[in-house]
């Protein structure tokens, strides 16, 4: 995945116009329901914000790409959900990791309303987590409430480790390619290192949730 990381990044420190366009593609699939399992947009967003923080990019855009690209996934997964309604779980992919379903089911039964928000920034369920609300018919306008405000601010904060890490190295012109593969394996450890965290939380609380029941 760090070799994918770092030829995106270099593509587009050369070809900057597609950065916007790229980044919203990306932020739409991995919030997109059952794709977003298989794509690793949130390591490209990283190192992406690592060319914004050298000054190779205009942030302005490509947040704006980004946050509609998040809205729409999320929005389009919630009315997948609410399309195809339970049976969406015994297909195909989402039936081949059910052990990822049950705990994003069992969240968002406790969370509600704060599941749909705080999942956006938990990488293991993010794809998962609208499609949920959508199946179990959660209110259309609390749902794109939390939607919206969980976008804005996601998009900075995949950005903002990134644009750190650049204004640590210095200006663009010492950037070399060393930097961007070594941007891009620190990117990749640190979505692996949220995603194990992620799944430690979710783990536990449905662990607790089994042990209550076992005393019933």
């Amino acid at each position: 995945m760090e070799e994918i990381v770092a030829r995106a990044t270099a593509f587009l420190s050369v070809h900057g116009m597609w950065a916007g366009p790229i980044v919203g593609l990306l932020s739409f699939g991995e919030s997109l329901a059952i794709i977003g399992i298989f794509i690793p947009a949130t390591a490209v967003m990283l190192a992406i914000g690592g060319l914004v923080g050298t000054g190779t990019l205009d942030p302005v855009p490509i947040i704006l790409w980004a946050v509609g690209g998040a809205i729409l996934g999320d929005w389009i997964s919630y009315w997948i959900g609410r399309r195809i309604g339970p049976s969406v779980y015994h297909r195909w992919p989402l039936n081949k990791h059910r052990p990822m379903v049950a705990r994003t089911r069992l969240f968002f039964r406790k969370y509600g309303f704060l599941a749909v928000f705080l999942g956006r920034f938990l990488g293991p369920i993010r794809a998962t987590v609208p499609l949920v609300a959508g199946v179990v018919e959660m209110s259309k306008r609390p749902f794109q409430i939390a939607n919206i405000l969980s976008a804005i601010l996601w998009v900075p904060v995949m950005f903002l480790p990134g644009i750190l890490a650049a204004k640590s190295i210095g200006p663009a012109a010492h950037i070399t390619e060393a930097h961007l593969i070594g941007l891009g394996v620190g990117v990749v450890l640190l979505t692996f290192i949220a995603m194990t965290i992620t799944s430690r939380v979710l783990g536990s609380d449905g662990h607790r949730k089994r042990r209550k029941s076992r005393r019933r």
